[in-house]
């Protein structure tokens, strides 16, 4: 019988990372290193994760796809995706500035590395006081009047600054501009695919005093410079029920806030559920099983289970995702 599935952390080492992945999430017990991310569930090459609970521990996810199939992650999931998994969730910690980047979307990504492109989402999970993030272009922008701003590592200029607090959602659709912030920390939904193309780096240099690879001419080809839009997702939270965050081709996102039980059915949907817990402790109860997802704990809920009782121990926020 399937039940909630944890998976270990991929821990991503980054220029720009922290300590906060170790000292506030227990990712790990090493906080001298500067971890930027954990990728929580991840079917990314050399990156599939493993499981950590049940019967299943030890399994990855690719092999687990392969034996329950549709079960798993939906028989329309499975129908569509094969054994691949269709998302990629990470929690990152942005102690300093990320780069200004961009990824290609589906086509590009498709033509030069048979792969997916990148379509992703941030909700903002802390953010310290005068923190920002940098998504999209300030004013409708032409070509040449970036690329003079990029020769003259002036980008910032030209890209739309926002202040950010704690529950800020921000769409960033495959070919945006953007950047994450100093001082933020967010969970992050995406397509899975790994490819960014490294705009400016805000003349930052690595221990040996190197600079890291740009890809400005790649990025060019892959910004969507038609296309300006409004890039925050703004919404209702409500208490004691779900409340829907966002809709999309790629994915579906609500926020569960609640401070008592409360049951979910899935009969109506055909898809795997994440949740990723973002505030509290909550127990995830089913007919066989018991799991307790902590603070900046994610679980992957199984298709083929259709209720599960929700009982939180404190004010306990979830992060709810299916495709």
């Amino acid at each position: 019988m399937l039940y909630p599935l944890k998976f270990t952390p991929i821990l991503k080492e980054r220029i720009w990372g922290g300590n906060a992945l170790a000292e506030k999430y227990h990712k790990t017990d090493d906080t001298q290193t500067k971890f930027g991310e954990s990728w929580e569930i991840s079917d990314i090459d050399d990156n599939v994760s493993v499981v950590t609970n049940g019967f299943l521990a030890e399994n990855d996810l690719r092999e687990l796809i392969e034996t329950y199939m549709g079960d798993l992650v939906g028989d329309t999931v499975f129908d569509k995706n094969g054994l691949g998994f269709p998302l990629l969730f990470k929690i990152i910690d942005a102690q300093e500035v990320l780069s200004v980047q961009v990824h290609p979307d589906d086509t590009l990504a498709q033509q030069r590395y048979e792969q997916n492109g990148k379509t992703e989402i941030w909700y903002v999970i802390h953010a310290e006081e005068n923190a920002g993030i940098y998504v999209g272009f300030n004013k409708p922008v032409e070509k040449q009047e970036y690329i003079d701003a990029v020769q003259k590592k002036e980008i910032a200029s030209i890209l739309q600054h926002y202040p950010v607090k704690n529950g800020d959602l921000f769409f960033i659709p495959a070919g945006t501009v953007h950047a994450l912030g100093k001082g933020v920390c967010v969970a992050e939904i995406q397509q899975p695919s790994d490819i960014t193309y490294r705009i400016f780096d805000w003349n930052r240099v690595d221990d040996n005093g190197l600079p890291r690879k740009l890809h400005v001419a790649e990025a060019l080809q892959a910004i969507h410079f038609n296309e300006i839009e409004t890039c925050k997702i703004e919404y209702e939270e409500k208490f004691n029920t779900t409340s829907n965050l966002f809709r999309s081709a790629f994915f579906n996102l609500n926020a569960i806030i609640f401070d008592k039980p409360i049951q979910k059915n899935y009969t109506v949907i055909d898809s795997f559920v994440v949740y990723i817990c973002v505030e509290g402790e909550v127990h995830l109860f089913g007919e066989d099983f018991h799991e307790v997802l902590y603070e900046g704990e994610t679980a992957l809920i199984p298709a083929v289970i259709q209720e599960i009782d929700l009982v939180p121990n404190v004010t306990s926020k979830l992060l709810e995702i299916y495709v």
